[in-house]
């Protein structure tokens, strides 16, 4: 395992981060997984063992039962571990239990430090965009929680690059706690984080941590081009994060993915995994499982090393369009474009 600082930040978190969505099963995070505690303890242990050091939750999986048994399985290993939680959707049926207002955080953050049996949070991220209430009072809400040392960082989740960029600048003109990261769906599939998020990220120092990155198993290898969809696996019909508008590019991709592997030995889930590692920004990739077979097999992705051969045939694959303004940036800037620029227009210049 190799780590990396959390964008601009002194925190170092492993380049693989364990993702507790499974935890609990609760509703309809049943259909993700139903992780029970003594499923909970075995996979934090593999991901301590792999050197993992961070562990990402929310206040809303399983609505809390995630949370209270991360802290049941991390029973004194807390020091060893940077916990990170969110908070921003409803937690109750009352007209205050949901959203980013100052009320509802400072609620939420003291309710999952009780339920994480915790004094502090090491990450505190805004799960979802909230367009009622003013920026302003969240980032208040946040810095509050900071300076009263509940919280160690901050950080963003689901929001669009304005949104980022509006949050920062209302933070730096208050002189207000930044967001250090942003948790973002990546994946060769979807790399629409490419057009604004990846260069936002690189300019303002935020890092990026990509959850689903095999979307939502879609880049696991087990969805080919012509075969029955494998039993226990949703239909692709049923797939709504990430939507898939181009069932033939998905395969395309995974056919890519599959051939990697094979030359490496190592199944797609660990290409597509490996692929992430190499972008712009990316801190560390969110990974869960349903199994521990799954999550050892993902885990062994922090050593895979891809050539630049394979890196371009992903690139090649999965290329995104581009889209106005960065067509017409293409044409005619390229004598004075940024690296930021850079990363979304590099394979289009010249073309």
């Amino acid at each position: 395992m190799h780590y990396r600082t959390l964008g601009r930040s002194g925190l170092r978190v492993s380049a693989l981060t364990l993702g507790t969505m499974t935890f609990g099963g609760a509703g309809k995070f049943g259909k993700v997984g139903s992780t029970d505690l003594a499923g909970a303890r075995r996979q934090i242990d593999l991901c301590l063992e792999a050197g993992v050091n961070l562990i990402d939750t929310a206040d809303v999986y399983s609505a809390g039962l995630s949370e209270e048994i991360t802290a049941e399985a991390i029973a004194g290993k807390r020091d060893s571990l940077l916990l990170a939680t969110k908070a921003r959707f409803p937690m109750g049926e009352g007209p205050n239990d949901a959203g980013s207002s100052r009320h509802h955080l400072i609620r939420a953050c003291e309710a999952s430090l009780k339920r994480l049996r915790t004094d502090y949070i090491d990450l505190y991220q805004l799960h979802e965009r909230d367009g009622i209430t003013p920026l302003e009072e969240t980032m208040a809400a946040l810095d509050h929680l900071v300076s009263s040392g509940k919280v160690r960082y901050v950080g963003v989740s689901n929001f669009s690059a304005w949104h980022l960029m509006k949050a920062m600048g209302i933070a730096d003109r208050h002189g207000l706690a930044r967001p250090v990261s942003q948790q973002i769906h990546y994946t060769l599939q979807a790399r629409e984080a490419e057009y604004e998020l990846v260069p936002a990220s690189l300019d303002q120092g935020v890092g990026i941590m990509v959850w689903s990155p095999l979307a939502g198993g879609l880049l696991s290898g087990k969805h080919r081009r012509g075969q029955a969809t494998p039993e226990g696996t949703r239909q692709l019909a049923e797939w709504s994060e990430p939507p898939v508008r181009d069932t033939d590019a998905l395969f395309d991709i995974v056919d890519v993915l599959v051939s990697v592997g094979e030359a490496h030995g190592v199944s797609a889930a660990q290409v597509a995994i490996a692929w992430l590692l190499t972008r712009p920004a990316v801190s560390t990739v969110v990974v869960g499982a349903r199994t521990d077979e799954q999550l050892v097999d993902n885990l062994k992705a922090a050593d895979l090393v891809l050539s630049a051969e394979e890196i371009a045939r992903l690139e090649e694959v999965s290329r995104p369009p581009l889209l106005y303004p960065y067509w017409h940036q293409a044409q005619t800037a390229s004598d004075r474009l940024s690296e930021e620029d850079l990363t979304l227009l590099r394979p289009h210049i010249g073309r």
